[in-house]
């Protein structure tokens, strides 16, 4: 007889901005929210019963009256409302995993004293997700589309070479990635002291830009490395960071057909295929627990 195996429900992609009016200066709060819970969902599995189900509708409601209720202090001090919420008030359910993503907008500077007028910025867009069970908490947060390059200091040579290898090595390159990257606080239960969500996400992203811009890389994966190093030394309430590099290929161009020398200034900029750099950086002594393939959060 076929048996249920693991199951969740709950309502994808609530888009939620949230609008602070403090005097003639207002805040913004952009989130896109989903809420996915698990718990004793047996029988509307088998049988269609309803009784032990929360409306994924009621699950939206929750976002927008959260919003008002509580404000949105940082997505992470948001998903946490959400989930004890859902996982206190409902007894089948056992589980709430609340996944936030959060677009950025920043201020226009005009004339006068309005600091009303906003412009979104297209750099990457702030993740985080929050993973309840009645006792304990898990937050991995993060980031995506977070594009940097260095248009000089970065080698690449003395690489294994077989009768298929016809790359160049190369002793001054451009290196550029597309960060994809995720972090997990080490913060579990409320008898710990939460850690300031808002700063240590801009510390973390300052960490890990600096780490990119200073380290003279010989690959893209010592670059890594020290991206997650500078983090885990810097700020104690992570203790594992995993990334997703793709290694944005850039190619000089040929111009002796033209009779021009090109001296490294002129470069193809290729978007595949694409080197895929990936690893994880740990606590010495921590278990990784983050999912290797990303998308897994």
């Amino acid at each position: 007889m076929p048996i249920l195996g693991q199951n969740q429900y709950g309502k994808a992609e609530n888009r939620v901005v949230k609008i602070t009016r403090d005097g003639a200066t207002h805040h913004i709060k952009d989130l896109n929210v989903s809420v996915s819970l698990s718990g004793d969902m047996d029988e509307v599995h088998y049988s269609g019963s309803n009784a032990n189900v929360l409306p994924t509708d009621t699950t939206k409601n929750t976002v927008y009256a959260f919003a008002k209720e509580h404000g949105i202090e940082s997505a992470e001090q948001f998903g946490i409302h959400l989930a004890r919420h859902f996982v206190a008030s409902q007894e089948p359910i056992r589980t709430a995993r609340i996944r936030i993503e959060e677009y950025a907008w920043e201020r226009i500077e005009a004339a006068g004293e309005e600091e009303h007028s906003f412009v979104r910025q297209g750099q990457e867009t702030r993740l985080t997700q929050i993973t309840y069970d009645g006792s304990s908490w898990e937050v991995v947060s993060g980031l995506k589309d977070l594009t940097v390059m260095n248009s000089t200091n970065s080698e690449f040579w003395g690489y294994v070479k077989d009768k298929y290898t016809t790359l160049p090595e190369a002793y001054d390159r451009i290196l550029a990635t597309e960060v994809s990257a995720r972090w997990r606080f080490n913060w579990s239960g409320d008898e710990q002291e939460m850690p300031d969500w808002e700063e240590s996400y801009e510390q973390v992203r300052g960490h890990m830009l600096r780490a990119f811009a200073e380290t003279y890389s010989l690959s893209l994966q010592q670059t890594l490395y020290q991206m997650g190093a500078r983090i885990i030394e810097n700020r104690g309430e992570i203790d594992e960071v995993r990334f997703s590099l793709p290694n944005k290929h850039h190619f000089l161009v040929d111009l002796e057909p033209f009779g021009l020398k090109n001296d490294n200034e002129v470069y193809l900029a290729a978007d595949r295929p694409y080197g895929l750099i990936e690893a994880t950086v740990l606590r010495d002594g921590v278990e990784p627990r983050i999912p290797v393939d990303l998308t897994n959060l």
